[in-house]
């Protein structure tokens, strides 16, 4: 009889903080400039280069530790962890190993049976490395430092998930509260956030864990998850087979959706930490910490009940306008300009979220302004376009942000509610159709939607509908 186990899981995740500079020097973060245009003395390791720390580094750790409800060491200060790779240029990384800035907090996330907390042991501030590119056509590699330097922040969960569902929830929990501070895009694609996952595996109502590996390279939600599944079910196999889990950091495949061995896992001392000489403590006042907490934004939780209360919205509404930071402040913006809430959030959950998965993007992708969906909505609320027509015209305004009226104009689109000229398509398309008028004379309904839509077609769709309605009953009821 096969046995039953329980998966252990906890995640380190590095996120790149929104600075404009790098941790310790003036160099710019932006992404994608061109290999070592971004870099300077103290960022490549030159001898004698001395660095400096960011505040807005140590204000966005702040952030996030308090909306991760965790204790502040208030005296805090940096390390050196010592290891020699070709990206390191100082052949060390500052980071924090004795006294992190963040420890002992908790996120709460939703599971199949019900709320769960999962602890956080830390967060720390650190440096990241710089990129190896693998050249294949000339057989080399060559290292690009732009992103030597770049400030992150380690959150280290404890090992209190128990699923890949569990493990999901967790990142966007904490990818939410980050972009709502603003602290981070965390766009995986591009890698401000990261997870590396430690896993192991233990027989159901044991309470020793078993031997975990950690797993690298995972750069999307689905990967992470495949890569749990994966890993669960090698260590297993090799218990079952009688054989040990060796601790190791494994490097996942996504194509081929397995994992393979990469090094032995280090432990703290084989990176000789020691305290940076370079560095002086970090201080942080009770004041400090008064002043980020209180301007710490409306978090998502807070938002979901603000949305049901003042805009009357459904849970299900706010639910889905709340999952992106974005989605949520075009949504507030344009209800600020047309105080029509459930009519931008039906814009924004039916045809926005429509056009984002034809077009595999994502809601922090959305570049239309609030203004020009303001200015939608009062064109159908006005009756100046029918809600056939806008829906034609918010794809030009969600691809390209054009002002809707333009589009109206230059296409001829307002809606004809001319009687006269209404009543005269009506009378041709009836005479067209004998069949329609005999069907509805015995009582069948259909019949007339039939006509409705024959007048919608030869007016393109412009027609006021419901005049339509009124006139096509009228005639057909004279009949």
């Amino acid at each position: 009889m096969s046995k039953s186990y329980e998966t252990v899981i906890g995640l380190e995740v590095h996120v790149e903080l929104a600075t404009k500079t790098k941790i310790f020097c003036g160099c710019s973060t932006e992404f994608g400039g061109a290999p070592n245009t971004h870099t300077c003395p103290v960022c490549t390791g030159m001898p004698g280069s001395l660095p400096v720390l960011n505040k807005q580094v140590v204000e966005y750790a702040l952030a996030v530790g308090l909306a991760a409800n965790c204790q502040i060491n208030q005296y805090c200060k940096f390390d050196r962890k010592n290891y020699f790779y070709p990206d390191n240029p100082q052949n060390y990384q500052i980071s924090q190993l004795y006294l992190p800035i963040c420890h002992d907090g908790w996120v709460e996330i939703d599971t199949a049976s019900g709320k769960k907390r999962i602890g956080i042991h830390e967060i720390h501030m650190e440096e990241d490395a710089g990129k190896l590119i693998h050249d294949e056509w000339e057989d080399c590699s060559l290292v690009d430092y732009n992103r030597s330097g770049v400030p992150l922040i380690e959150i280290v969960s404890e090992p209190d998930m128990r699923s890949a569902d569990e493990a999901i929830a967790y990142l966007e929990k904490l990818r939410l509260i980050i972009q709502y501070l603003g602290a981070s895009d965390c766009k995986l694609q591009e890698g401000s956030m990261r997870a590396d996952v430690n896993l192991s595996v233990r027989e159901t109502g044991t309470a020793e864990f078993g031997t975990r590996t950690e797993m690298k390279n995972l750069n999307s939600f689905k990967a992470i998850a495949r890569a749990i599944e994966g890993e669960r079910n090698r260590q297993i196999e090799l218990l079952e087979d009688g054989r040990k889990v060796v601790q190791e950091t494994r490097r996942w495949d996504d194509n081929k959706e397995s994992s393979h061995a990469m090094r032995s896992k280090e432990d703290a001392q084989d990176y000789r930490y020691f305290p940076d000489p370079d560095l002086v403590p970090v201080m942080i006042s009770d004041e400090w910490i008064a002043q980020i907490k209180a301007r710490q934004p409306e978090l998502r939780t807070e938002k979901l009940a603000r949305y049901q209360e003042e805009y009357k919205l459904p849970l299900y509404d706010a639910e889905i306008l709340t999952a992106s930071k974005h989605l949520a402040d075009i949504f507030e913006e344009t209800v600020a300009l047309c105080k029509k809430p459930k009519e931008v959030s039906n814009w924004l959950m039916t045809e926005t979220m429509r056009l984002l998965k034809e077009r595999e993007q994502e809601a922090e992708d959305i570049s239309f302004s609030p203004v020009n969906l303001a200015k939608l909505v009062e064109l159908v609320e006005k009756n100046v376009i029918n809600r056939t027509v806008a829906r034609t015209v918010f794809e030009a305004v969600f691809a390209d942000d054009v002002d809707p009226m333009q589009v109206v104009e230059e296409k001829g689109l307002k809606v004809v509610n001319d009687e006269g000229a209404l009543q005269k398509t009506v009378e041709e398309i009836i005479a067209a159709n004998p069949q329609s008028v005999a069907d509805f004379k015995a009582g069948k309904q259909k019949a007339m939607g039939f006509i409705v839509g024959q007048v919608m077609r030869t007016m393109k769709g412009k027609a006021d509908p419901a005049m339509v309605n009124k006139l096509v009953r009228e005639a057909l009821e004279k009949k």
